[in-house]
């Protein structure tokens, strides 16, 4: 069985953490004995993971932070220092999206959000983190950013969300050169459709089809998926492995796949 030990006891933050991937990322977490730091905008919810990763058994407290703030960001490090006693990771999770729409028809200022966001954000996260990281001593360090899919490949209507996302992905390997030789690893998670609180009320065949469409395997992945892939990266099992971008996409961004008859289909029977 494959030892995750060596993340115990570590103190990460996760940042967009109050639903989907970065409550899986949370959850898991604290789940392998580390101390986590859920922040978000979303006080009720953020508050909600906490109490649930106390209930069983995990240690996590919340902070109230707006990633594209400079000060909010600033103020999330140090309250983690303050209550912990030191960081040893960040996850960059926080992002929106955008509606799916032409390049030409997206306004500067719905640009700009994103990008403050999704880009922007992930700068401070990474800037402010790695100096928390540094003063901290620590023997582990690590970064991890959730870009996209749309982080390594184009997609129609989607222009500044890919943009940012690329961005992101471009910002890690960077980093992960300028922190190698202090013991920082930093990568990218590029996930493809994952089934979050985003699909609302859809009636489950709408999902199906949307499945089928998007993934190769048929099914939308598990934010758990994503959890156990964020555990990996913060674990001594991974020290080795800095710059990269991790698609986590059922093949996804593999290629294309072009249907074709099996000479010998009983193979399945």
């Amino acid at each position: 069985m494959t030892d995750f030990s060596s993340v115990k006891g570590k103190v990460a933050i996760v940042t967009g953490a109050s639903d989907g991937l970065g409550k899986a990322i949370s959850q898991c977490y604290a789940d392998n004995g580390m101390k986590v730091v859920i922040s978000d905008i979303n006080t009720d919810k953020g508050l909600q993971v906490v109490e649930g990763i106390k209930l069983a058994g995990g240690d996590a407290t919340f902070f109230k932070a707006d990633v594209s703030n400079e000060e909010e960001v600033k103020n999330l490090i140090d309250f983690t220092i303050e209550t912990f006693g030191r960081l040893d990771g960040l996850v960059n999770n926080a992002g929106i999206a955008a509606d799916n729409r032409p390049i030409h028809e997206y306004s500067t200022a719905e640009f700009d959000r994103l990008m403050s966001i999704d880009l922007r954000g992930v700068f401070l996260g990474t800037k402010y983190g790695v100096e928390g990281i540094l003063k901290s001593k620590s023997s582990g360090g690590f970064i991890v950013n959730v870009a996209s899919l749309a982080g390594i490949l184009g997609n129609s209507s989607m222009g500044i969300y890919s943009s940012a996302k690329h961005g992101v992905v471009g910002l890690t390997k960077s980093a992960a050169l300028d922190y190698a030789p202090y013991n920082i690893t930093v990568n990218a998670i590029c996930p493809g459709t994952f089934r979050t609180s985003i699909w609302g009320e859809t009636p489950e065949e709408i999902v199906t089809q949307y499945a089928k469409i998007f993934s190769p395997s048929g099914r939308l992945g598990d934010p758990k998926e994503i959890g156990h892939l964020a555990l990996f990266l913060a674990s001594d099992l991974a020290r080795y492995i800095s710059g990269s971008a991790i698609s986590i996409d059922a093949g996804s961004s593999a290629g294309k796949i072009t249907p074709v008859q099996w000479a010998h289909p009983e193979i399945l029977e």
